[in-house]
């Protein structure tokens, strides 16, 4: 498909129903922990999409490529990706996932920053310097707020998730300042799930991580993550990454978080004070700022 110089219709649908998605995500994450624990989750998770995966590739002609140049930024994308989802996995059992979302989806500032360096044609405008520090102060707010219902650990999971978001906007710079972006979605994210899987299980294992009687639902609901997030929604998210302006894509992310903080609260019960929504909008204003031409 031709790659278009706006997001249209079928562009923006799509894109929001991929941060609905991952809103949704977060909380399906946060109650399978109950069964299965974090490090092992994420890594079962990318073992459990490499078969419908690599069936993708073959289907769409999509093969591994063999290149050297290739090979060495994948690996450091399928390291990023382990980091990225371990992270986050353990932030949602230690965090509510409002918080969580907050600090995870500060990626596009990290991705912002990184660039400004990196990246020629990057550099940081008065603009989205103003979104830079709209973000910090954002999670500033989130930071100064300690109480949470996810325990006495709630600090530690929000760094975390923040950590998380480096590893995210890891990939993002890899990707952009290397041969990776050239090869097809599918085989960008063949790389992301074999890496982790095969760090992700020895980890867990190290950890003492074992299922903690899982039910019926959380197998039911991990099964949904592995079709629909990470075969479906990531894969979309490329290929609209291949069509679309990236800058104009970004601007959506800002929707993630609030999902999540809406889903939280319908789902999970969790409470929406007045410093979390302060918080998501002042990150949500951020976002946009930041992503502005």
């Amino acid at each position: 498909m031709e790659r278009k110089s706006k997001i249209d219709a079928t562009g923006a649908f799509i894109l929001l129903a991929i941060m609905i998605m991952l809103g949704l995500n977060q909380v399906g994450i946060k109650i399978v922990n109950d069964g299965i624990p974090p490090v092992l989750q994420a890594g079962l998770r990318s073992l459990a999409a490499l078969p419908i995966l690599l069936l993708l590739c073959r289907l769409r002609g999509a093969k591994i490529p063999t290149d050297r140049d290739i090979h060495i930024p994948g690996l450091l994308t399928g390291f990023c990706f382990a980091a990225e989802f371990a992270l986050l996995f353990q932030a949602l059992n230690w965090t509510s996932v409002a918080r969580a979302s907050i600090f995870f989806y500060t990626m596009p500032f990290w991705v912002a920053l990184a660039a400004h360096f990196l990246i020629p044609g990057e550099r940081l405008t008065l603009i989205r310097i103003l979104g830079l520090v709209l973000a910090i102060l954002g999670v500033t707010i989130a930071l100064s707020n300690s109480t949470s219902t996810s325990g006495p650990y709630a600090l530690f999971g929000d760094l975390m998730a923040l950590l998380g978001a480096v590893g995210w906007a890891s990939i993002a710079i890899i990707a952009r300042t290397t041969k990776f972006s050239t090869i097809k979605p599918e085989a960008q994210l063949f790389y992301q799930l074999i890496v982790s899987a095969v760090l992700l299980l020895p980890l867990s294992l190290m950890l003492g991580d074992a299922l903690n009687q899982p039910a019926a639902y959380h197998w039911a609901i991990f099964a949904l993550q592995v079709v629909f997030v990470v075969c479906t929604c990531f894969l979309l998210w490329f290929w609209v990454l291949s069509v679309y302006p990236a800058s104009d894509m970004a601007s959506f992310s800002f929707l993630a978080p609030v999902f999540g903080a809406l889903f939280a609260w319908l789902i999970l019960d969790e409470p929406l004070t007045f410093s979390i929504i302060i918080a998501l909008a002042l990150v949500a204003l951020g976002i946009l700022l930041v992503n502005r031409k």
